[in-house]
């Protein structure tokens, strides 16, 4: 084709057909001219052998400091960016300009090819089917999921088999933890159905933060001890060195892209309550397993049973109740029923929840609260363990350290504040815990909360006569139970025909 250079390619067609087509048979088959069939004959070297080198066709804006400056610096901070020294040089020589950037930046290139330090290298490994699981947490808060409204800060527990790429995921209220890993882990693997024969974790080191010598051994033995019931051999990656579990590293980009979608596409990061954002998670991750089912199901076979039975995924500790009606565990205080002022209680701490027992009997479950990053204490109370103590003292609300966690629902809290603003302190404490009890009394913090919410919206104060009466039943509309003893005469002719008829049954 006119104006097109000749390629090695062409050449060598031309010279092979050459030998059984005339000069300009081959040329046209080989693309060009007859002309250029005549030139190769008298110069058979290839175009790769004739092209000159092109020269520079504008002077060198580096030249005269790339040796001098640029080169001293790489050598002396082996790691600085490019970037860095273009704004030295920038500094330096006002007159160089911006546009010397990209030049400056294949140069630095090109001499580190040559000159610079050796990189680190990733091998690729070989996987072997029921070999190897992970084990890491990622960061949610990007997502900006909320639950009834509030934000929640979460991470995900990621677990995942490096041959088939089976999943799992599990919502971690807290931070890296040892009960957060036993928890995920062992839900993991009864998904799952087997345990593979090694178990690689990241360092935790959020886990091992700030605490001594002792903690960190004991948690590293109980972590030891988890795997073991399992029969997996345990590992950890270097700190800091991510590539060395890259093989979950890089799922949780995909995982969290496909939460991400799922939620634009479900057109709200809302959820009513943490089971059903938990039961979204575990639909994303089970949709994401169907894909690689068959590989899954080949990995199964050589997978390790399981034990008969989960090992402990929480950390017990026992607790003295006191006189403020409750106890204070991790920096959290935590209300109980006051009949157990004064008693030991044995507290199992899950990652959310917090199981109560009085010796072998299971009393309750509390949500768990988390102090503040700052170290501020938190408080989960719940009114109607103290609501009964609250109506012999109702003062004690203005000033109460916890007040704020006391109110069930944000329209209470809304109430207390408008009753200080319009009524006097001892008057706007006894009607808020007035309506405390109410609600607990007669079972409908909700709908109270409704009611308050609409009159406040009025401009109104809550009339506790009015409130009484619509919550509280109407003897009118009760039935009229009128219960009628059957007479002893009735019980004794029962048991005589009953005597009779075996009788003649006997006779029969």
């Amino acid at each position: 084709m006119p104006g097109c250079h000749v390629t090695d390619h062409q050449m060598r067609l031309f010279m092979k057909l050459r030998r059984t087509n005339t000069l300009a048979a081959a040329s046209a088959k080989a693309g060009f001219s007859a002309a250029t069939g005549y030139r190769i004959e008298t110069d058979p070297r290839l175009p790769s052998q004739t092209s000159k080198t092109r020269g520079r066709r504008r002077p060198d804006p580096l030249e005269s400091i790339f040796e001098a400056e640029v080169v001293p610096l790489l050598k002396a901070a082996p790691g600085i960016r490019a970037v860095a020294i273009f704004e030295e040089m920038l500094r330096r020589h006002p007159e160089l300009g911006s546009g010397i950037r990209r030049t400056l930046e294949r140069r630095i290139r090109s001499w580190r090819a040559v000159h610079g330090e050796a990189q680190e290298v990733i091998f690729r490994q070989v996987h072997e089917p029921g070999r190897l699981g992970l084990s890491d947490f990622t960061d949610m808060a990007s997502l900006g999921v909320t639950i009834a409204g509030r934000r929640l800060d979460h991470l995900l527990y990621h677990f995942r088999l490096v041959y088939s790429g089976f999943e799992h995921a599990h919502v971690i209220l807290g931070g890296e933890s040892f009960v957060a890993l036993a928890e995920g882990l062992q839900n993991a693997l009864w998904s799952l159905g087997g345990a593979p024969h090694n178990h690689r974790s990241d360092s935790l080191s959020a886990a091992f933060r700030n605490l001594d010598a002792d903690a960190k051994q004991d948690l590293t033995h109980r972590y030891e001890e988890l795997c073991a019931h399992y029969g997996m051999t345990p590992s950890r990656n270097n700190k800091g060195v991510a590539h060395e579990n890259g093989s979950i590293e890089s799922a949780h980009g995909h995982l969290k892209s496909a939460v991400r979608d799922a939620l634009l596409m479900r057109g709200s990061p809302d959820f009513d309550d943490l089971k059903a954002y938990r039961a979204f998670i575990d639909e994303i991750v089970s949709r994401r397993n169907a894909h690689n089912d068959k590989r899954i199901d080949a990995e199964r076979a050589h997978l390790k049973q399981l034990p008969q039975h989960r090992t402990t995924d929480f950390e017990e500790v026992v607790v003295r109740v006191g006189r403020t009606g409750g106890f204070t565990l991790k920096k959290v205080f935590y209300t109980v029923p006051s009949r157990l002022i004064g008693h030991r209680l044995r507290v199992r701490l899950f990652d959310d929840r917090l199981d109560v027992f009085v010796g072998g009997t299971h009393l309750m479950t509390l949500p768990r609260g988390r102090a503040s990053p700052e170290g501020k204490h938190d408080q989960v109370v719940n009114y109607r363990h103290v609501i009964h103590s609250l109506r012999k003292k109702p003062m004690a609300l203005l000033q109460l350290v916890y007040r704020d966690k006391l109110f069930p629902r944000q329209e209470y809290r809304r109430t207390f504040d408008t009753l200080l603003e319009k009524l006097s302190d001892r008057q706007a404490c006894k009607t808020m815990v007035e309506l405390l009890a109410l609600a607990h009394d007669r079972g409908c913090e909700r709908e109270l909360a409704e009611r308050l919410a609409d009159t406040l919206d009025e401009g109104r104060l809550p009339d506790m006569a009015v409130l009484r009466a619509h919550f509280s039943p109407n003897p009118a509309r009760l039935p009229n139970v009128s219960v009628q003893l059957a007479s002893l005469s009735g019980y004794e002719a029962l048991i005589d025909g009953a005597h009779e008829f075996s009788m003649a049954g006997d006779v029969a």
